[in-house]
């Protein structure tokens, strides 16, 4: 599955009935909350990382992937938006991009 197919996913569940779909009961409670179950999933995989289990680092991150999504919707910004962020960060490391953005 591509991030594209996950965001049709994530797109086609947001649709449905809140008591139907997790994803459209996440987004009924607003983008904080959205933003706020991205942040849980994403320490999640950070603890999975620390204790090297690759098994349960690998379920988070995917939770990580679909949350992130859930959490972009939840603002109206499309992945395709971030995908050009990152093909205009192209060819820029990330020293001197990360240099650019606090200049």
């Amino acid at each position: 599955m591509t991030l594209e197919e996950l965001e049709r996913v994530v797109a086609a569940r947001a649709e449905a009935s809140p008591e139907e779909s997790w994803t459209a009961k996440l987004l009924s409670k607003g983008p904080e909350k959205c933003a706020e179950k991205f942040g849980e999933e994403a320490v999640e995989a950070i603890i999975e990382a620390v204790k090297n289990d690759r098994a349960r680092l690998t379920s988070e991150a995917a939770d990580v992937l679909f949350h992130l999504l859930v959490m972009l919707r939840a603002r109206g910004v499309p992945l395709s938006e971030v995908m050009d962020e990152l093909a205009r960060r192209q060819g820029t490391s990330g020293i001197a991009e990360k240099a650019a953005r606090q200049g």
